[in-house]
């Protein structure tokens, strides 16, 4: 097959495309029950209604697959089957912890040391880069302390 015949096939499943959907335009526009701008309203509607429901359903279902990959991290741990510090467990304070930390490590300030509920993964990650150590060593230590 030469070019020439390449170019003209495309240009007929081109032509043949645009006809298609210039078609669809046209059937929908005669078969549509109402006015086109009460289907873009009703479309336009229906679309806001799900797109609410898909991005509540997304974080609740988010949240629950957080909360089972904890559970089951924790259990993993308990097991023996991860190493120990695949999970943040703090014992004791945080400002017995922090001032262990500020003895053994100089370099770590009031900043890096700042820890929330909830937070423990961005408190990782911060002695992570001041520490040079991996995740699973600065969480073992943190729970070691």
């Amino acid at each position: 097959m030469s070019y020439q015949e390449e170019d003209n096939n495309a240009g007929k499943i081109l032509l043949a495309a645009l006809a298609g959907a210039g078609a669809g335009i046209i059937a929908g526009m005669l078969l549509a029950p109402d006015k086109g701008s009460a289907t873009r309203e009703s479309w336009k509607g229906a679309a806001t209604k799900y797109s609410g429901q898909l991005g509540e359903q997304a974080t609740k279902l988010g949240s629950d697959l957080e909360a089972k990959f904890k559970e089951y991290s924790g259990k993993l741990e308990d097991m023996g089957l991860t190493g120990a510090g695949a999970s943040l467990k703090l014992k004791g304070s945080w400002d017995e912890i922090k001032g262990k930390l500020k003895q053994q490590y100089a370099q770590l300030t009031d900043e890096d040391l700042t820890y929330v509920d909830g937070k423990g993964d961005e408190l990782v990650g911060k002695l992570q880069d001041k520490l040079g150590k991996g995740k699973a060593e600065v969480t073992k230590m943190l729970n070691d302390m």
